[in-house]
């Protein structure tokens, strides 16, 4: 699968390449005095491109076929005089009301059948022919209107697909769902072969046989190879909807191009990384976990979308400088974190740091929503951070961060969306094993012990890495076990968790005992899972390992080890649990290579604790500093090494001490003692350094 050729938004004409800030602009939400104020105070900011027109469908096309861009030419010419781009959507995000109420068949209709009614946003159908029509002739009407104008510098296609309409079960969805099978498979045979459906006499004769998985009764189980198609297929049809819209735009004006993705730890709704491979650029949007998982989340996402990315410049094009408004509780960001998230994105590989949204709404649904000029106007901390981070970011422009890119790590996490597709089935050994959670704990683990991991999509490169983690990659394909296979026996170092190499890409279950396609790579055979909880009195609900570490959830029962394996660490359990001294952790030569395989959920803080140990087997050392595992460290270069910069950010609610090379640029919530060559950076706090 190519990627397309990278093209990045240049800047406007006189102006110098910067790293892009700015945020979405509603102007279209207040009246036109507020304009020139809103120009302003960009300027002020160090604000330089803005997004705009991204639900603005009903304005631009007030009535069917009835155009309007007069109000969109004035601001984008106030705001390209003021030497600020403008990234242009396409306003296909949400259809207008006259629309719907002439077309009620572009609504998408859930698995009950219940349609999804207008009075929110995002309810339209991705197989909808007359859907597509409309939002087509929009492109167009765009592309014509502002194909020459100078100030527009990239294409905003639609916002967040997916958000909402991720599935639709409708007739339309059924016909396209039907022609995808057949293209995927050629005959019903061949369906029947992936889907097994010999199981519960679910057999087809002909392809019109295929129906969405629509509701089957509460407690049932929806087949899983089904379920799990019909999720590639959504995806899929989002993204064929998506590319009938870039298409039809760049041939009438070939700006870069580019789509927000919504990556983060749980954002697995779309094969963000085949998205990947169709834009020019990767943007994605992202809002920060509450509580302790906050910056350890925000870099693993950021390090998932450099992966996506294969290493290019991405756009950070949405985050928030506070609260967001669709949680049960909207936390605000603490003091510091308004600027320490931003450079955590920068760090990651970002070139570009926007914000939903420029001005805070005081109507609609996401008026409690914070922006870059909240409800209490620019004489506020808010506003003051933001011109804060908008000199950070001209600063480090200026000492050349530009054309360099996050420095590769030594040790790769694997992250697969198809995978946790598989083990969200309601029918699986525990309802409390998920993939995502697993390669987060591990980013977290590695951080804990003073390693920054990269976190690598399965498609990606993690074969070229020294070590590399695979967490409860529940879909190995041959393909993919063919590369974990080749990657150890010439050298690779790996570690497998419990729950990885249990199906190939139909979900079939790999025979034999467990991970079957890579037994002998591991050294292990597990002949059965064994899940632990507390739903039931006196059911198992843990299993001490001998290190210390605790597992939850579930472990493996390892059935026998291979002569040349060894035991790291076994579990300690009364005997009636089958568990005592049995293997936990082991170490297994491999040709050229070694692997580690861990037969247990042991969570972040049990990784830690196992790590020292799973890493000395494999020979890879730990970072040396008695700030190991305080302070996150992130580095970005150019492939000559003149530009090097270091991001050292504080991970906890204590002071951290530092050593400190370099010349020190960005100082947030820190403070250098150059005498010393140290730094004390407080909570939330960051440090920038050029080596």
């Amino acid at each position: 699968m190519e990627h397309r050729t990278f093209r990045w938004p240049q800047p406007l004409a006189g102006e110098r390449p910067r790293i892009w800030y700015g945020g979405d602009y509603n102007p279209d939400q207040w009246p036109e005095e507020v304009w020139d104020e809103d120009v302003a105070l960009m300027k002020q900011a160090g604000v330089n491109l803005v997004s705009v027109a991204i639900f603005s469908w009903a304005k631009l096309e007030p009535r069917e076929g009835e155009y309007d861009f007069d109000w969109l030419d004035r601001v984008i010419d106030k705001l390209g005089r003021a030497g600020i781009a403008v990234d242009l959507a396409s306003g296909t995000a949400s259809p207008p009301m006259w629309m719907t109420q002439a077309h009620p068949e572009i609504l998408w209709v859930d698995y009950r059948g219940d349609v999804c009614q207008p009075g929110a946003r995002q309810h339209w159908r991705a197989t909808s022919p007359v859907f597509l029509d409309y939002a087509l002739k929009l492109c167009r009407k765009m592309a014509e209107h502002y194909k020459d104008n100078p100030y527009v510098v990239a294409w905003h296609v639609s916002n967040e697909y997916g958000c909402h309409n991720r599935f639709d079960y409708s007739d339309d969805a059924a016909r396209a769902f039907r022609d995808w099978c057949e293209r995927r498979y050629g005959t019903i045979e061949a369906v029947n072969e992936a889907w097994g459906t010999a199981f519960w006499a679910q057999r087809m004769n002909d392809f019109s046989e295929i129906v969405p998985p629509r509701f089957i009764g509460d407690g049932n189980f929806m087949n899983p190879g089904k379920l799990l198609d019909w999720k590639r297929f959504s995806s899929d049809a989002l993204l064929d909807f998506y590319r009938a819209e870039r298409d039809t735009l760049l041939e009438i004006a070939p700006k870069p191009q580019t789509t927000n993705f919504m990556i983060s730890a749980s954002g697995t709704g779309l094969d963000y990384d085949k998205w990947g491979h169709d834009v020019d650029f990767v943007s994605n949007d992202h809002y920060f976990t509450p509580g302790e998982a906050h910056l350890d989340e925000l870099a693993y996402a950021a390090s998932l979308t450099d992966g996506v990315a294969r290493k290019r410049p991405w756009f950070l094009m949405e985050h928030s400088t506070s609260a967001v408004n669709w949680r049960p509780v909207n936390y605000r960001n603490e003091p510091g974190e308004l600027v320490r998230d931003s450079l955590a994105h920068l760090a990651m590989g970002a070139d570009a740091i926007c914000y939903f949204q420029w001005r805070q709404s005081k109507a609609g649904a996401e008026k409690w929503h914070s922006s870059m000029v909240p409800h209490a106007g620019p004489d506020s901390q808010v506003f003051r951070d933001v011109c804060e981070l908008g000199r950070d970011l001209d600063l480090l422009a200026d000492e050349g961060l530009l054309g360099t890119t996050l420095v590769k790590s030594k040790v790769a996490v694997v992250f697969d969306c198809e995978s946790q597709w598989a083990t969200e089935h309601t029918a699986t050994p525990s309802q409390n094993v998920r993939h995502w959670t697993e390669p987060l704990d591990w980013f977290r683990a590695l951080a804990d012990v003073g390693v920054t991991a990269d976190v690598v999509p399965v498609r990606g490169d993690w074969d070229s890495y020294e070590t590399v983690v695979l967490p409860a990659v529940y879909i190995l394909s041959g393909e993919t076990s063919r590369r974990v296979r080749e990657y150890v026996a010439n050298g690779g170092k790996v570690i497998v968790t419990y729950y990885t190499g249990l199906s190939d890409e139909r979900d079939h279950v790999w025979l034999g005992g467990y991970p079957g396609s890579i037994r002998d790579v591991v050294g292990v055979r597990v002949e059965e899972h064994a899940p632990m909880g507390d739903d039931f009195p006196g059911a198992m609900d843990h299993l001490d390992l001998s290190n210390g570490a605790v597992a939850h959830d579930i472990a493996d029962v390892i059935g026998s080890v291979a002569g040349t394996a060894r035991v790291l660490e076994t579990f300690k359990a009364d005997r009636w649990t089958g568990f005592d001294g049995a293997p936990a952790i082991t170490v297994n030569d491999f040709g050229d290579g070694r692997a580690v395989y861990v037969g247990a959920k042991l969570g972040r803080e049990g990784l830690a604790t196992s790590l020292p140990e799973i890493l000395g087997a494999l020979g890879v050392d730990l970072p040396a500093g008695d700030d190991r595992g305080e302070v996150l460290r992130v580095e970005r270069a150019d492939a000559t090494d003149e530009n090097h910069f270091v991001f050292l950010f504080n991970r906890t609610h204590d002071v951290a001490v530092v050593d400190v090379e370099g010349k020190a640029l960005v100082a947030s919530l820190a403070q250098v003692n150059e005498s010393e060559h140290t730094a004390a950076i407080r909570p939330n706090g960051v440090l920038v350094v050029k080596l």
